[in-house]
């Protein structure tokens, strides 16, 4: 048994994930009588078991990896050390708005028309910027249990920050304790990050067997839109941010991140559950610890790149639907609105979907029109969620780095 796993691991984590990526379109399409068929859906559905079982393992674990990591880093954090999450913070803020414009630009040069469709929204959309940051500052003080069995990260940084710095002056003995229990916690993610090409394999069978091409095709011209405008921020505009903040190639360091966060963010997608992917990176990156266990679970709060471009061009596919003109202030100003809105995205029930009436709104749009706009979301989800979780998980790793000169790059391959 040793023997097999020790070969599993030789293999290497990414080619693995290559290959239950493979599978999983594979067996998707020999499940989807649309698509090729041959094979009972209840295969897929048992394989997608895998995919679950993953996911719940992630999500499950990562609160706890939090709260442990960030309050035993802040009780052992040495006074004089150096740490940067000022800088990664400014990083995420700047991205995020630089997305937004992005996105403007993009839905001006590519104008869409949305054919608007009727659906089912289970949740209510916030009614204004106010509640959606009433809601995330009410999320800080949440009952610490509670934010960890809820996966609350606002809450859970806030808790395990203010104990962190209420334990720095404990015993030794007790500061081993917490190492010990992080590095305990710690041992069992990378042993779930192993099982990420069961995972991999098991969502895309089930993406590709349930929901095939044809919902996406309706809707085609408004995905190119969307993806375009996010691997333009994955490709240009974020190694730009980099060799702004480091003077260095920013290539090994962005498709370092985008390889091995991206991909489990895309299939997962869900930044909570890739907070554990991202910690393990930032250590094989060699990141200063005290940095990354603060960043990376808030930049999987606040760090909406990707949501803010969906925001944006959502809602100016919108506004060009109904013939309503978007001057350039205006677009600045839905930016500004979609970058605040963005960083409280992770407190709204749905998601960046339902802050598109937020974003309507700026520019009169009937309430009426603007959820069946969230509908359409909703229905192209299966890329536009996916993309959009990779684009904001990726970055989490990546803005942490460059902002860390003295680690970013030294597992990356490149010199200083």
């Amino acid at each position: 048994m040793l023997k097999l796993v020790q070969a599993y691991q030789r293999v290497g984590l990414v080619p693995l994930i290559v290959i239950g990526l493979l599978l999983g379109i594979l067996v998707g399409c020999l499940t989807n009588p649309t698509i090729i068929g041959g094979l009972p859906l209840s295969v897929a559905k048992f394989v997608a078991i895998f995919g679950q079982l993953f996911v719940g393992a992630l999500k499950a674990v990562a609160p706890l990896l939090v709260f442990i990591l960030v309050m035993a880093s802040i009780c052992q954090h040495q006074r004089g050390t150096q740490v940067h999450v000022r800088g990664v913070m400014v990083l995420y803020m700047v991205g995020t708005f630089l997305a937004a414009m992005t996105a403007v630009g993009a839905s001006m040069l590519f104008p869409t028309t949305l054919t608007l469709v009727t659906g089912t929204i289970d949740h209510t959309p916030p009614a204004n910027l106010a509640e959606v940051l009433t809601t995330l500052l009410g999320n800080m003080v949440s009952n610490p249990i509670d934010a960890i069995t809820k996966a609350n990260y606002m809450g859970v940084l806030t808790w395990a920050v203010l104990i962190g710095l209420a334990l720095r002056h404990a015993s030794d003995t007790t500061k081993r304790l917490l190492g010990d229990a992080a590095e305990a916690v710690s041992t069992v993610v990378r042993w779930v990050i192993w099982l990420a090409p069961f995972g991999v394999f098991g969502l895309v069978t089930q993406t590709v067997a349930e929901t095939g091409l044809g919902a996406l095709v309706g809707y085609l011209r408004l995905v190119m839109v969307l993806v375009g405008a996010m691997a333009f921020i994955a490709l240009v505009v974020n190694p730009m941010i980099v060799f702004f903040k480091t003077r260095n190639n920013p290539y090994p360091l962005v498709f370092t991140c985008l390889r091995e966060s991206g991909i489990t963010a895309f299939f997962t997608r869900s930044s909570a559950a890739n907070i554990p992917v991202n910690m393990n990176l930032a250590e094989k990156l060699g990141l200063h610890k005290d940095t990354y266990a603060v960043t990376i679970p808030l930049g999987a709060t606040i760090n909406m790149a990707g949501a803010a471009i969906t925001i944006n061009v959502m809602t100016l596919a919108a506004a060009h639907t109904l013939g309503i003109e978007v001057d350039f202030v205006s677009a600045v100003l839905l930016s500004l609105l979609a970058t605040l809105s963005a960083a409280g995205a992770s407190g709204v029930a749905g998601g960046s979907l339902l802050l598109i009436p937020l974003a309507c709104s700026f520019f009169n749009i009937p309430d009426t029109i603007a959820m069946q706009v969230v509908a359409i979301g909703f229905i192209i989800g299966v890329i536009q969620d996916s993309v959009e979780t990779a684009l904001n998980s990726s970055t989490d790793v990546l803005f942490t780095a460059a902002a860390d000169p003295k680690y970013a790059y030294t597992a990356a391959g490149t010199s200083h």
